[in-house]
């Protein structure tokens, strides 16, 4: 201890940084330690292997140069095959969010039990991957972008849903509250209130979900979902890597299109008085 001239006394010991974790937390910590170790070996994961697999990957890459430009056509319009099939799934994908967000809101469902219910729903559309929602619709309606567009929708549906519903419930109820006392309809405090309140949330989700979707339409026709993932498939099974390397390219063009344009969208709803 040290005393200075106004009386004041200054502890030399410093409180600790940080607090001592508690026994269970340090068990549990070292319970995930131990698990994750375990995973390393279970995911099989050899730094001699990939050693080994560096060459061949010079290899691939060294055939990727230059890009093919025989199949530009074709390719370009599968590009755009790809867009307007994540278009179309994530427009219905979102236009059956909202009812569906109304359901599952707490200050809109008619009831806990339909709330629940439609929340169920919502989590079984969000938890199934999607490629076996692709699996599920090329057996139903066949190959094609058809199968691709319906996953897209069940997969926005999982998405926006969810978050369509909390943006709702996050409104300020107070002036919901007002236009009832006067008698207002719950339509009426529905349109006038809840979706201005919740609508620049809405757009970002919508729009994040948008590049979602133009990521997974790629992926979808590696499973004959349609799109440009069966070009990139059959380039890659017909050892075709320059015209893989192009297939990438265009696909590395669409997705950084849709996020530059998503995110100025974004942004300047961000700056708009509310």
């Amino acid at each position: 201890m040290s005393d200075y001239p106004d009386g004041v006394r200054l502890d030399r010991h410093l409180p600790p940084r940080f607090d001592s974790p508690s026994w269970l937390t340090t068990g549990l910590f070292a319970l995930f330690l131990g698990f994750f170790l375990w995973s390393l070996a279970g995911v099989g994961l050899s730094m001699s292997e990939l050693l080994r697999g560096l060459p061949n990957m010079a290899n691939v890459a060294g055939e990727m140069i230059p890009p093919a430009s025989d199949r530009i056509g074709p390719v370009a319009h599968a590009i755009l095959v790809t867009f307007q099939m994540a278009l179309v799934g994530t427009v219905i994908g979102v236009l059956l969010s909202v009812p569906m967000a109304l359901l599952a809101a707490r200050n809109t469902s008619p009831h806990p039990a339909v709330r629940h219910v439609v929340r169920s729903i919502i989590s079984f559309f969000r938890t199934v991957p999607d490629l076996a929602w692709a699996l599920f619709f090329v057996v139903s309606v066949g190959l094609g972008t058809f199968a691709g567009t319906l996953t897209i929708v069940v997969d926005t549906i999982g998405f926006c849903a969810r978050f369509f519903a909390e943006a709702m419930e996050e409104v300020d109820p107070g002036p919901s509250e007002a236009l009832a006392s006067i008698g207002a309809s719950p339509l009426d405090r529905i349109a006038v209130v809840l979706f201005p309140g919740a609508m620049p949330s809405m757009i970002n989700t919508s729009l994040f979900s948008l590049e979602k979707a133009v990521r997974s339409s790629v992926v979808l026709g590696l499973v004959g979902a349609g799109g440009i993932g069966a070009e990139l498939a059959v380039s890659m099974e017909m050892f075709r890597y320059d015209q893989a390397a192009t297939i990438i390219l265009m696909i590395f063009v669409l997705v950084f299109t849709v996020e530059q344009l998503s995110s100025r969208f974004r942004a300047r709803l961000m700056h708009q008085p509310h």
